[in-house]
């Protein structure tokens, strides 16, 4: 029958197969991890992985290579693109901040901004510290003190590593 490949390809049962052949792929390799996974209604796939030390192009090739042969062209015809979060893409998954200890973040809450180096990362939040200058609490001038954030990860609505240039 003509026009079969082009039906949806997308059901959650696909969905479930794609994700285990990222997850078998990524097993090969320990330090890298799944960050998003989608399956659009035109049949393409994307996959975006990271690693505790990055993710080079050739562990990419390989994910891609894992998923095409063992999905088939067959019976439906999809797009596949497999890659790693930009640099300027917000942290999402607890290993992406582990990997970014000692770095500088910006993150946002619901409320306030933050700029600081990322000195603790454990399973429920995270610490930022950064250096102000304030008014001494004595006298003229100002003093130079360490500001500290803990923050939650349900109440971070945005973080990013801060580039330096």
């Amino acid at each position: 029958m003509k026009g079969t490949k082009s039906l949806l390809f997308y059901t959650k049962e696909v969905r479930s197969i794609v994700e285990k052949l990222v997850e078998e792929a990524i097993q090969e390799n320990p330090k890298l991890f799944l960050i998003d996974l989608k399956i659009s209604s035109d049949n393409t796939i994307v996959v975006v992985v990271d690693g505790d030390e990055g993710v080079t192009v050739k562990e990419c090739m390989r994910i891609s290579r894992h998923i095409e042969h063992n999905l088939d062209r067959e019976t439906t015809d999809f797009s596949l693109e497999v890659g790693s979060p930009g640099l300027t893409e917000p942290l999402i998954n607890i290993r992406q901040y582990k990997k970014n200890l000692g770095k500088k973040l910006a993150v946002k809450t619901e409320t306030e901004k933050f700029e600081g180096e990322l000195v603790k990362v454990d399973e429920n939040e995270i610490v930022l510290e950064w250096k102000a200058r304030e008014p001494k609490p004595i006298g003229k001038g100002k003093v130079t003190v360490v500001k500290t954030a803990v923050l939650s990860y349900e109440n971070i609505k945005q973080a990013k590593v801060k580039l330096k240039f």
